[in-house]
């Protein structure tokens, strides 16, 4: 049985709510204490540095973040890489330059760039899906333009029959060092290279198809799985599909906002849905039951008599499932409205009438009130009058 992963936010022993600065003092200290540098042969230590160097990567990741909050570690399976994720594209220099300066003492570098691989770029797109494939989740196919390897060249952006040179400014590391002396030592400052721009190869002619870039762009379908409980405006990574890598770096992720259609009846706050549903002036009064449309179709509820209007109701269970957990779900709330009643019978208006003598005689209140107010204001005259005389 696979060994459970902890929680990246009690990995770094931060809040939830922690900024990167925060993050990056948590990782550092860490990052000091367990290094395999500082603790050889220390299996445990070099395990410690390798669980706090994932959460680090995925919580200052503002994107990886995001996806982690929303799904958890399920956002990352099937990744590879130490551990059993994808480091690449990560950069450490600035917190590894601190620790090593701090620990080994002499000159620092700061790093600019280099030749090595790199993850390419992410692309951003978005899906429509109704109210109903939110809850539920769907599959969607989406067709986005992305680059392949040009097939003139195979990839190397150079016209067939020739090939990238070596760049001689950085002698094809793709990088340029600067030193300098300063109060604290020797400071290497590591700079991309400007002519070749970190690829560390010059390209004098380039190839017709690919502009010597070494890709042409290419619609491509792919399926798209929207998990059930997806809200508005929430994202869902595809790994792999993005902007190629560079220097045999691997591909960029695809990003899909997912815009969610307004339904006629229901409206979504967070997992629980709300609704309105109209009950009938007898029903109100004497009970009965009530068809309720959810999601998962019409329910009957059992109205109690003597109901009034906006009286709300819970059924239980009957909301969204959550991203974490399908089989949870939320609340729907239900908000009775009574109807009244706009076309009458003769009889029924006649029944009605009877009905409200029976039960205040509402229908004549008013009037009652007035010929009451009246008759008293004539007896108080009257007894004016008798003292006059």
């Amino acid at each position: 049985m696979a060994e459970q992963k902890r929680d990246y936010y009690e990995v770094l022993g931060v809040d939830k709510n922690a900024d990167e600065a925060t993050l990056k003092k948590a990782y550092r200290v860490l990052a000091k204490k367990y290094h395999p540098d500082m603790n050889p042969g220390d299996a445990d230590a070099e395990k410690k540095f390798k669980e706090a160097s994932e959460a680090y990567a995925v919580l200052s990741d503002p994107e990886k973040r995001r996806q982690y909050d929303q799904f958890g570690h399920a956002a990352f399976d099937g990744a590879g890489g130490a551990g059993g994720f994808d480091f690449s594209g990560m950069d450490f220099t600035d917190i590894f330059g601190d620790i090593f300066g701090d620990l080994f003492g002499g000159g620092r570098s700061r790093r600019g760039g280099g030749n090595g691989p790199m993850q390419g770029a992410n692309i951003r797109t978005s899906v429509r899906i109704s109210f109903d494939e939110a809850v539920f989740g769907c599959t969607k196919e989406l067709e986005l333009s992305v680059k392949e390897e040009c097939k003139t060249c195979r990839g190397s952006g150079a016209k067939p029959g020739t090939s990238p040179e070596t760049c001689s400014k950085c002698g094809g590391k793709g990088q340029v060092v600067m030193t300098s002396q300063s109060f604290f030592g020797t400071v290497r400052n590591i700079q991309t290279c400007p002519d070749c721009r970190g690829t560390g190869k010059i390209i004098k002619e380039r190839c017709q198809d690919c502009h010597g870039s070494g890709y042409v762009p290419m619609r491509k379908k792919f399926a798209m799985d929207i998990p059930a409980g997806i809200d508005n405006g929430q994202c869902i990574r595809k790994s792999g599909l993005g902007e190629p890598g560079v220097n045999g770096g691997p591909r960029g992720d695809v990003l899909v906002e997912v815009v969610v259609g307004r339904h006629p009846i229901f409206r979504r706050q967070d997992y629980n849905i709300f609704s309105t549903v109209p009950v009938s002036y007898a029903v109100a009064a004497l009970g009965g039951e009530v068809l309720v449309d959810t999601v998962d179709g019409r329910v009957a509820y059992e109205v109690k008599a003597g109901t009034q209007t906006d009286t709300k109701v819970r059924l239980k269970g009957k909301g969204v499932p959550t991203l974490r957990n399908k089989e949870v779900r939320g609340d729907h709330y239900v908000t009775l409205v009574i109807q009244t009643p706009e076309k009458l019978s003769s009889e029924a208006k006649e029944l009605l009438r009877k009905f409200d003598e029976l039960t205040g005689n509402s229908l004549n209140a008013a009037k009652q009130a007035s010929e009451e107010k009246s008759a008293e204001s004539g007896e108080k005259g009257k007894r004016r009058k008798r003292k006059l005389f």
